[in-house]
């Protein structure tokens, strides 16, 4: 006889035994999913604690004096600190002076980027085209001026560009411009910025040149030699398949270049002593160091620079912004 096995009552689907396996498999998912996502930022707590105790009490502070009409006599406690809330703002967006110096803020590091930006990517498409040693001299002299201070190469700009002694004008004189001779560059107040816009540049475009050739190197030679052979001339190339591939590259060293030139203070505070001529040549950050230590208003000063660190933070987050959605290209 065979012997009969017996048949056990299958469990049907979507019973209870199915959707309590279920619901303990979406669980372990979830959790498991919970940490990985909890993991990098795991990894990241040592850096935020780090800017924030670097960062965050400074600006806390910063922040907290620009509500107080904060003076020398309350800095040396012989006076009582008044709280005045948003008047040190209210004062800045009262007076037209404010608006000036942010309009030239704003149009001297727009020139200083623009001009930058011209001057690094010509020189480094131009590097692609020397010889290796040419090249070379190139990069050297041009870290070089990247290297410099602020303060040396402003002295340096101001002595070439000195009225009666400067290379410069004598230069000039010497081709017969002799509207030249005894010319103060740092008189009006546009070719005072000009100045001062050229010797920023000088320090900043080899940043510029070295990513930009970087980018440029990275293309592949196979791509610029099919264009070659279909035909393409090589502004055509240079436009309709170099400069898209560089799209990431260029949008980063122009965000960087934005953040720097915004902030510009030596430049500005040594070619033009102080901020030109009755303040012609002010900006933000000469402006603010102004108000808060040679007038000793430093609940003003720092309601600038609050005004200054709310600009910038709003640029960094379209730098960060731009970076995530280029990232993958870079």
């Amino acid at each position: 006889m065979t012997a009969l096995t017996p048949v056990l009552p299958e469990t049907p689907q979507g019973g209870p035994q199915s959707k309590g396996s279920t619901t303990a498999a979406r669980k372990s998912r979830r959790f498991s999913n919970g940490k990985r996502g909890l993991e990098p930022w795991l990894y990241l707590a040592p850096a935020f604690i780090v800017l924030i105790a670097l960062l965050g009490y400074p600006i806390f502070q910063l922040i907290n004096v620009s509500l107080y009409d904060y003076r020398q006599a309350q800095v040396s406690g012989k006076a009582p600190l008044n709280f005045v809330g948003l008047e040190n703002y209210q004062k800045l967006f009262a007076d037209p002076q404010f608006w000036t110096v942010l309009g030239n803020t704003v149009v001297f590091a727009t020139a200083c980027v623009v001009f930058t930006l011209l001057v690094g990517s010509s020189l480094a498409v131009l590097a692609t085209r020397l010889r290796p040693w040419v090249r070379s001299m190139l990069f050297v002299v041009s870290l070089g001026a990247w290297a410099t201070p602020a303060v040396t190469g402003s002295a340096v700009w101001l002595f070439l560009f000195e009225p009666t002694l400067g290379l410069v004008n004598k230069t000039l004189v010497a081709i017969g411009l002799t509207q030249f001779e005894g010319y103060s560059w740092t008189y009006d107040k546009w070719s005072a910025f000009g100045l001062v816009a050229s010797e920023v540049v000088w320090c900043s475009f080899p940043f510029v040149l070295v990513t930009v050739y970087a980018g440029i190197q990275a293309i592949p030679t196979e791509v610029i030699e099919a264009a070659r052979i279909d035909g393409a001339s090589m502004p055509r190339i240079a436009r309709s398949i170099m400069l898209p591939m560089l799209r990431p590259i260029v949008i980063v060293v122009t965000i960087q270049s934005i953040i720097w030139n915004f902030k510009i203070f030596s430049q500005i505070y040594i070619m033009t002593n102080g901020g030109g001529i009755a303040g012609q040549n002010l900006v933000l950050n000469v402006y603010g160091y102004q108000q808060a230590f040679a007038a000793s208003l430093y609940g003003l000063g720092s309601a600038l620079g609050v005004i200054m660190t709310a600009l910038l933070m709003v640029i960094t987050l379209v730098y960060l912004r731009i970076l995530k959605r280029t990232g993958e290209a870079l």
